[in-house]
């Protein structure tokens, strides 16, 4: 608990994300950079769906910041409530144009995958229709938290939104096994794959480069929310002054 209390402080946490930020971003761009290029030129097509199935590398990404953007902010915002720390209800904030973005690119890279794979570019089966779901619970806690910055409310209301929201993600995650439905079943599980692996190996590193690009992205947007609170409370006191 001391040590949470300790980065919780907004002073120690800037001397920690100004380094870090530009480290996660570029690293994390190099990374995607790379990935992309080796999947999309060097990697074989697949025996089923040709070179369609070379959208997985961008696809797969969004997918999983998409849902994890969403658990990051569940996470912040039992941080909030439990602990009090207004860090962690910056941090939740911080988290949500982001993961909205990855989940809206989610929604479009899996439409324009679906296309020559289903013959549609939308189906509302289960997988599909709860991941829209969450990108309209990413815009509603933005709306939200918006909100309840304006009439200077205590963050508790965006909080229990973000915890709420969590019931989307298994829902998500189990969607393909619960239903019949046009989308693939688990492609990738702990110790298996049904993917092959001459297409599967440059996933992990697009993955790998894109939470870190996510990871930059949030401190980012952490540090600027932390420098207009900063300006706005001085204001305050000037016009009180």
């Amino acid at each position: 608990m001391p040590a949470l209390h300790a980065f919780a402080n907004p002073a120690r946490f800037l001397r920690i994300a100004k380094p870090l930020t530009p480290v996660l971003t570029w690293l994390g761009i190099a990374l995607v950079a790379i990935g992309s290029w080796v999947g999309l030129t060097l990697t074989p097509p697949d025996y089923l769906q040709g070179d369609t199935v070379r959208i997985m590398y961008i696809h797969v990404p969004t997918a999983w910041l998409g849902m994890g953007g969403w658990s990051g902010i569940a996470i912040s915002s039992i941080a909030f409530l439990v602990w009090r720390h207004p860090l962690a209800a910056i941090a939740a904030r911080a988290i949500a144009a982001p993961g909205a973005t990855f989940a809206a690119l989610c929604l479009v890279t899996g439409s324009i995958w679906g296309r020559p794979t289903w013959g549609t570019w939308w189906q509302w089966d289960g997988r599909l229709t709860s991941m829209l779901l969450l990108f309209f619970v990413y815009v509603s806690y933005l709306a939200l938290a918006r909100a309840d910055a304006e009439r200077e409310g205590d963050g508790r209301i965006p909080a229990i939104f973000g915890i709420a929201g969590t019931i989307l993600l298994p829902i998500i995650r189990y969607s393909v096994v619960w239903w019949n439905t046009l989308h693939q079943g688990p492609s990738i599980g702990l110790t298996k794959s049904t993917i092959a692996g001459a297409i599967l190996w440059p996933l992990p590193i697009v993955l790998t480069g894109a939470t870190l690009f996510f990871a930059g992205v949030v401190l980012m947007r952490m540090r600027t929310l932390l420098a207009r609170a900063k300006a706005e409370a001085r204001l305050r006191r000037m016009a009180r002054a």
